[in-house]
């Protein structure tokens, strides 16, 4: 294979790149954005929770569409043009125009993510050796965090000199990211082919699939909502809004390698059990107390289970469909996008009729008890393979 620059370091720094800009800075920091909007008037609290969720509808878009532009114009340039296209919807968010100027950029960025997010991923797993390729799951879903990090570091930081700059500096820094990881793909990525789509089809395939929607929806709370929570629902005030935020950012970051470690050492079926209990605990915490302890908790293990799951689950893919495993992380991540989407809507529509966030945080809690029986977490007896274990 040839590369465009040596060794599986940098393309691990490029996928890592795409789900930093893609993923972890154009989504996460508009959830860090939203109280300081609302407060300015740019946009109502119902308006910003629908353009979060519109955000999560483009990236299913994405996610669908990625690997059909990935066949016809090739891996890279899709990649490269993903990257572009999210740090430009940035700079088109700097004007206050209300919720429909922001609709096309929001759901144009969510777009570029999930298109990021498909490709990426199984773009660096094929071109590494399999000794490295739980290595590089984690540092591909690490770029996640470090953009939430970013993120809650950079944004408190511009709010007092105006909205408009933010915004203008996210573009900025997601151009900078994009020129950093121009030329860290191997040129002779492979294409997605529609024959993998058939993994998809199959009985551990779809509980796979089954499985990962409903980790988005119990995901869905704390990603598009917990800043909002602390800082309006508690009263604590856009900068404890913001302290928790980089606290979810910094679990986030680390959660992939914590996740990989524990597949290392037990599996990845047992560690995929560990990490959903933990998604269990931690949309169950905000239920029952408001108290620092356990928002702590629950931000800590939220941040580690959103990433580290994705991880886990694309192991999990390989582990189950084989060379196939490109083409089921595509459509079970074209299903997170639709169940976040439709949850995003829902969440949105719930919080505008009661002025609550309780009531999102139990639907996330439902579905993080659901996900256990899906995930199919009973030992397996013989090796995993697609068709003959449940996914």
């Amino acid at each position: 294979m040839r590369w465009a620059v040596s060794g599986a370091g940098w393309l691990m720094l490029g996928g890592a790149s795409a789900t930093f800009l893609g993923v972890g800075l154009q989504r996460f920091a508009y959830s860090l954005l939203l109280p300081a909007m609302v407060e300015a008037h740019w946009l109502g609290a119902g308006a910003g929770g629908a353009l979060g969720a519109a955000n999560l509808g483009g990236y299913l878009a994405g996610a669908l569409f990625g690997p059909w532009l990935g066949q016809r114009l090739g891996l890279i340039p899709v990649l490269r043009g993903a990257m572009l296209l999210a740090a430009g919807c940035f700079a088109f968010c700097a004007l206050p125009g209300g919720l429909w100027w922001f609709l096309p950029w929001r759901v144009l960025a969510g777009a570029a993510g999930g298109a990021l997010m498909v490709l990426a991923g199984p773009a660096v797993q094929a071109a590494m050796p399999p000794k490295l390729r739980g290595l590089a799951a984690g540092l591909t879903f690490t770029g996640v965090g470090s953009g939430i990090i970013f993120g809650a570091l950079m944004v408190p930081a511009l709010l007092p000199a105006g909205l408009t700059v933010t915004w203008l500096a996210l573009a900025l820094a997601g151009l900078v990211v994009s020129a950093g990881a121009w030329r860290l793909w191997p040129l002779a990525a492979p294409a997605p082919r529609r024959a993998l789509f058939g993994a998809a089809r199959r009985p551990a395939g779809r509980r796979l699939i089954a499985a990962y929607a409903t980790i988005a929806i119990a995901t869905t709370p704390h990603m598009l909502w917990w800043p909002d929570f602390i800082a309006r629902g508690l009263g604590r005030g856009t900068g404890s809004g913001s302290a928790f935020w980089l606290l979810f950012g910094l679990a986030a970051a680390a959660g992939p390698a914590l996740c990989g470690r524990l597949a290392d050492w037990f599996g990845v079926r047992q560690a995929l059990g560990m990490a959903l209990i933990a998604q269990v605990i931690d949309t169950a915490l905000p239920l029952v107390s408001a108290g620092r302890p356990a928002l702590i908790v629950s931000t800590l293990l939220a941040g580690a289970t959103a990433t580290g799951v994705s991880g886990l689950m694309l192991l999990r893919t390989r582990e189950v469909a084989g060379e196939a495993a490109p083409g089921l992380w595509s459509v079970a991540t074209a299903a997170y996008g639709a169940a976040q989407t439709a949850t995003g809507f829902l969440l949105a529509w719930l919080y505008t009729r009661t002025g609550s966030h309780l009531p999102l945080f139990a639907i996330g809690l439902a579905a993080a008890l659901l996900t256990l029986p899906l995930a199919g977490l009973k030992p397996a007896r013989r090796r995993e393979r697609l068709g003959d274990t449940p996914g």
